[in-house]
């Protein structure tokens, strides 16, 4: 006999396991800023690997670095679909409001434009939503991480007062970089408003912090090992308060 749950419109069956997929970029990829390295490298404690041993069942990790909502809706057969997941997390945005820097600092006068134009990233993820309903998956989106805009200039302009002097001209301002890249991560709660979809609110879980800027890479975009406790600990309590079924009993007994 099959066993259905109704939480918050979405029906689910009550099985022994089930298959949970992250879809995303480099952060969902665990990819954080070495600085002893001086390169990018993946940690073993990434939100995902602190998350699979509270799930009941297998957890795929289908981040990729560089990844926009693009990108992820072309590949979805092959990065979602093939791995018949139950519930998916979608972690987009990031890269989408993105610009080509230096294209930006070599004209900074003229017409650049992000990664993924805002309407279209808007557009596409009610599509990679409407996509996952239609194959009888769960959607859950997730709001990205707040950037730190003063290390993140830094970073882009390569710490080169001249590019960092041009980029600035095309900004205005660099917290228009942290303004520009909310912009974005409130689409993924106005897709999920208007999909009746859930979202977990990742970016408030690190404002909540005195400091945030500590939970991030010196490339002011990055979470560090910090914080992917923190985005970690906000999905955990998401599955807890809404589909406490999902997770193993020992869990939920501690």
């Amino acid at each position: 006999m099959v066993i259905l749950i109704s939480i918050w419109g979405d029906i689910m069956n009550i099985k022994d396991t089930y298959n949970f997929l992250l879809y995303g970029d480099s952060i969902s990829k665990g990819v954080t800023y070495d600085e002893e390295k001086g390169r990018y490298i993946t940690i073993n404690d990434s939100y995902a690997a602190l998350l699979q041993d509270k799930l009941k069942g297998m957890l795929f990790n289908a981040g990729r670095f560089g990844n926009t909502i693009i990108r992820g809706m072309s590949k979805l057969s092959t990065d979602v679909l093939k791995n018949n997941p139950d519930i998916v997390v979608v972690e987009f945005g990031g890269n989408d409001c993105d610009f080509n820097w230096e294209e930006v600092a070599s004209n900074p006068l003229g017409e650049h434009m992000p990664n993924t134009d805002f309407n279209l990233f808007q557009s596409s993820l009610k599509d990679l939503v409407s996509s996952l309903k239609g194959n009888n998956i769960t959607p859950v989106l997730m709001t990205l991480p707040p950037i730190d805009a003063d290390r993140y200039f830094k970073w882009v302009s390569k710490y080169n007062d001249s590019m960092g002097s041009n980029i600035l001209k095309f900004l205005g301002s660099v917290n228009k970089i942290y303004w520009w890249q909310e912009r974005y991560s409130s689409a993924v709660i106005n897709v999920a408003q208007e999909t009746d979809t859930k979202w977990i609110d990742v970016r408030g879980a690190f404002l909540q912090t005195p400091d945030y800027r500590r939970l991030i890479c010196k490339d002011g975009i990055h979470p560090n090992t910090e914080g992917h406790r923190i985005i970690a600990d906000k999905i955990f309590e998401f599955v807890k308060c809404n589909y406490r079924f999902l997770l193993k009993d020992e869990v939920l007994s501690t």
